[in-house]
């Protein structure tokens, strides 16, 4: 296979020299995942705009979500990267393991999220219904729904891109389950 280096900005388009300067300005640094979408001319931008967009979800919910889809995929880059998010986000080191092993039994509402989540994300969408009904039980709605499935095709991208591409985690790195 081949190996992906990581582009510098002095080796992409203008138009994602301007998105490094920003993400640079924003969050300090471009992360290694972000780098190689500039391989291409418009993958970073679409992302970053399909990422940033408008959602039901709060911090702490994306942050789950975002934890077990990558748990599932076996991405150690975003398990990485949203280990720390996470934390930013309030969830200790222990919440964020249980997260990451299916469940969040410290809040109902969390558990019945990353159970649907688990479960989407392993069955390519053919969710078990009686997870879906716990998660419209635990006060979600269908416009939650809605924007959980948008957050697990975020996720799965950025999971399968690196999963082929290989390029180093550049976050600490996620300790094993």
């Amino acid at each position: 296979m081949k190996t992906f280096a990581v582009p510098t900005r002095e080796q992409v388009s203008e138009n994602n020299k301007a998105i490094f300067d920003a993400l640079k300005q924003k969050i300090g640094m471009v992360p290694n995942l972000y780098a190689v979408m500039a391989y291409a001319e418009n993958a970073l931008g679409n992302y970053i705009t399909f990422q940033g967009g408008k959602t039901s979800l709060r911090g702490k919910e994306k942050e789950a979500v975002n934890l077990i889809v990558s748990q599932v995929n076996d991405c150690i880059y975003c398990l990485s990267a949203h280990t720390a998010i996470g934390k930013m986000n309030g969830f200790t080191d222990e919440q964020i393991i249980e997260i990451r092993k299916g469940g969040a039994s410290f809040d109902a509402k969390l558990d019945a999220l990353v159970k649907l989540a688990k479960n989407i994300t392993e069955s390519r969408g053919k969710a078990d219904s009686a997870l879906v009904d716990n998660f419209f039980a635990a006060g979600y709605t269908e416009g939650s729904l809605v924007d959980v499935i948008m957050l697990i095709g975020d996720k799965t991208i950025m999971n399968y891109l690196h999963n082929l591409t290989e390029v180093p985690v550049d976050f600490p790195l996620a300790p094993a389950l």
